[in-house]
């Protein structure tokens, strides 16, 4: 079978091929933060609030479809960077397979579930009547559009176990950029509204999942399987979903503590409110590269377990670890000292509450901004190791005793907005007594 132009991780140098591998997906994660709000602005511009309520009521039953086609991906994704590693390309081409065709049942599945109960399942969630019909549009159309989603999700984390993580970066900007320039000619142009919006999501998926299978059958022969594209591999799929379910129930478990915080948040007023979500989107840009820096160990453990290279897990471990903290220490310093003008970036000069009570939480988490480095590198650790159940009940943690903070701090004993920034704090300090002895007694069992 021939070779991929992608990145082995099983030899020579550490900690650049980390950073390389690390530097894209940051800049695709950032690039997708920035095009949501491109993308709410667009709609919100030309069509009006209803429009962009009908489109943001739609998110919490899109996550979950999301959330389990990015658990199934992910979990393969472990899988593939294992075999890869160990040089088993045959048992790679049936995971390969395997995870194609199960994925694409499932998503036509689902789609065909959630366009017939579209409106059922908005009514669950308690959409208001004045902008159910819009909601009922955009949620078909973009769930018949779910295959598209799979197959780039499917494909993208395909090409990362093999250790290059560019090549979906040009992808996801490719995606993008034609998704705005839909908005601007379904939306802005032809006046089509949260139609055009859904339509212009469904066709820049497409397109994008187009250019990446032309991609992978032009210049990466190891993913070009012809008919082995048709090889399903009942024993592989259930070690798949024994994965990929471990990594949604994570996500799901971190988004249901996010919301019952949220909850109690909205009991405050309308200013510790619009606070709360000026600050949650600057810890989702402070976040997401020490996130990336732990999928990136992920890969390259994973790679070396399956190549039986135990020195090199360790060593990989200690600059993965090492990376998360040069970049915890820079934001750190970023956040302390320029808190009130990102503030002011959410907040005009006459919300000086807003910015106040920001600014308080910022000034704050700033220095916390460590232990998260430590969390996420751990977890990497963990999930290379294939002990998916270990992040699993770390992030339980993690939310348990954020939720369990939120409530005393605030709820309980009004130390006010600020308080938040310490409940933080104690989720993170949860979560490393949980993982700390559980990272000890693996590295000794494993000589490393």
């Amino acid at each position: 079978m021939g070779m991929a132009q992608k990145m082995d991780m099983t030899d020579g140098k550490i900690a650049l091929p980390l950073v390389a591998f690390t530097v894209p997906l940051v800049l695709g994660n950032l690039f997708q933060l920035t095009y949501n709000a491109v993308d709410s602005v667009i709609v919100g511009q030309y069509v009006g609030e209803g429009a962009l309520a009908a489109v943001g009521t739609s998110a919490p039953l899109m996550n979950i479809a999301l959330l389990l086609i990015s658990g199934l991906c992910m979990g393969a994704s472990i899988l593939m960077s294992a075999q890869y590693g160990s040089g088993d390309y045959e048992l790679l081409s049936r995971q390969i397979s395997t995870t194609f065709l199960a994925g694409c049942g499932f998503s036509v599945m689902f789609s065909l579930f959630a366009t017939v109960l579209a409106e059922p399942l908005l009514r669950l969630i308690r959409v208001p009547e004045e902008v159910m019909g819009e909601a009922g549009v955009y949620l078909r159309i973009v769930f018949v559009g779910l295959l598209f989603t799979f197959i780039y999700n499917f494909l993208a984390n395909t090409l990362r176990a093999l250790g290059d993580s560019r090549t979906p970066l040009y992808f996801l900007i490719a995606s993008a950029l034609l998704n705005i320039l839909g908005d601007l000619l379904l939306v802005a142009a032809l006046g089509l509204g949260v139609l055009g919006s859904a339509v212009a999501t469904v066709a820049s998926q497409g397109v994008c999942c187009l250019l990446c299978g032309i991609y992978i059958r032009k210049k990466i022969p190891l993913l070009d399987l012809g008919r082995k594209w048709l090889v399903f591999d009942r024993g592989l799929l259930r070690r798949t979903v024994a994965y990929g379910s471990t990594s949604a129930l994570q996500q799901v478990c971190l988004q249901v503590g996010k919301t019952v915080i949220q909850a109690m948040v909205n009991t405050q007023g309308v200013s510790v409110m619009a606070a709360f979500t000026a600050v949650n989107r600057v810890d989702d840009f402070a976040y997401t590269p020490q996130q990336n820096i732990g999928h990136a160990m992920t890969t390259f453990i994973a790679q070396n377990k399956g190549a039986g290279h135990r020195d090199r897990i360790w060593r990989g471990f200690k600059a993965g670890i090492a990376i998360e903290m040069v970049y915890s220490v820079a934001i750190c310093l970023v956040i302390l000292l320029g808190a009130p003008g990102i503030m002011r970036w959410f907040a005009d000069g006459e919300d000086a509450q807003v910015t106040a009570l920001g600014v308080s939480y910022l000034r704050r988490i700033g220095v916390m901004y460590i232990l998260p480095g430590f969390t996420n590198g751990i977890q990497g650790f963990f999930r290379g190791m294939g002990d998916l159940k270990v992040t699993l009940y770390s992030t339980f943690m993690n939310m348990l005793g954020r939720v369990a903070a939120v409530w005393v701090l605030l709820m309980a004993f009004s130390l006010g907005f600020g308080s938040l920034a310490w409940a933080n704090f104690a989720g993170w300090v949860v979560m490393l007594l949980f993982e700390v002895p559980l990272l000890w007694r693996s590295c000794r069992v494993l000589k490393i």
